[in-house]
């Protein structure tokens, strides 16, 4: 067994989902798990309130949960999937810095990310979207589970596809995840007028109707390899007007895996994930899979 997915927990019902869900992925692909918290102790600044005086929690008390965390969780999880191969550890590193570290090598990492409800959508932590932004390892961001793991894994995997780079790390892995879950691989391209066209193309209906089917052409030269490779995954294929990202967040409800892509760019700062991907990390309720690419 050389395959190796990395779930990273911080102790939130979001992390404890990503780690369900790691543990059924792993499972799938005969993969070993390994469970990390990754925690360096630091003095915190407590201001003084109303003239109460409040002890911080000691390095000791910390330092006992942070060991205990990732071991509890790979006990239940080994308790509740016979025949899963798991590990834990305690990484002494800052958040972002130990599972950047952790998911060097890996298949795989998975991270919770929690959700606000209403239209308001999903809130990515900013370790989560550090690490996201920085990792050459493909990332799933999983919420609190909506629907029974059983059920989300019979539902088909959405995948955003960007014909300007249509990248094969992206595209392959959302063929192998829809033939690993024996379900249906749905694919949704966004596109609209480029900007040489102006008003006038934009309101002669020929125009958008010729670019449509040279759309779907296009769409269809780019999965028609894919298709022969995966003969056993059925591709309904959508080309949309328009930004993919809300027709992604809209297939999110039925899905069981979203996946979206990340071009790799050195930047000095901030976080360079692309507006469609950071939409429906942001919007999303199915797990979103993030796989970078050059």
């Amino acid at each position: 067994m050389s395959r190796t997915i990395v779930v990273g927990l911080d102790g939130s019902a979001e992390s404890l989902a990503a780690a369900e869900w790691a543990a059924s992925e792993a499972l799938l692909t005969d993969a070993h798990l390994r469970v990390v918290h990754s925690w360096l102790w630091h003095p915190y600044v407590y201001a003084p309130l109303a003239g109460v005086t409040v002890l911080p929690p000691s390095e000791d008390t910390q330092l006992e949960w942070a060991e205990r965390l990732p071991h509890e969780t790979a006990d239940r999880l080994a308790a509740e999937h016979p025949g899963l191969s798991v590990g834990a550890e305690r990484l002494a590193e800052q958040p972002a810095t130990g599972l950047l570290a952790a998911a060097e090598g890996a298949e795989l990492l998975v991270l919770g990310s929690r959700g606000l409800s209403g239209v308001r959508g999903f809130l990515v932590g900013s370790v989560a979207l550090s690490v996201v932004a920085r990792t050459r390892t493909p990332v799933v961001l999983v919420r609190t589970a909506t629907r029974p793991a059983e059920e989300a894994s019979r539902n088909d995997v959405v995948l955003g596809l960007d014909l300007e780079h249509p990248d094969a790390a992206v595209i392959g892995f959302a063929f192998e995840a829809a033939e690993r879950r024996a379900v249906d691989l749905r694919v949704v391209h966004g596109w609209g007028l480029p900007p040489y066209y102006g008003f006038t193309g934009a309101s002669d209906p020929s125009v958008n109707a010729d670019l449509l089917i040279e759309a779907q052409s296009r769409l269809t030269e780019v999965l028609r390899p894919w298709r022969d490779k995966f003969p056993e995954v059925d591709v309904p294929a959508q080309t949309v007007i328009g930004g993919a990202a809300p027709h992604l967040i809209d297939a999110s409800r039925e899905a069981g895996l979203v996946v979206v892509g990340r071009r790799n760019r050195s930047a000095s700062v901030g976080a360079h994930i692309g507006p469609v991907t950071q939409a429906v990390l942001h919007h999303s309720t199915a797990p979103v899979a993030v796989v970078p690419h050059d």
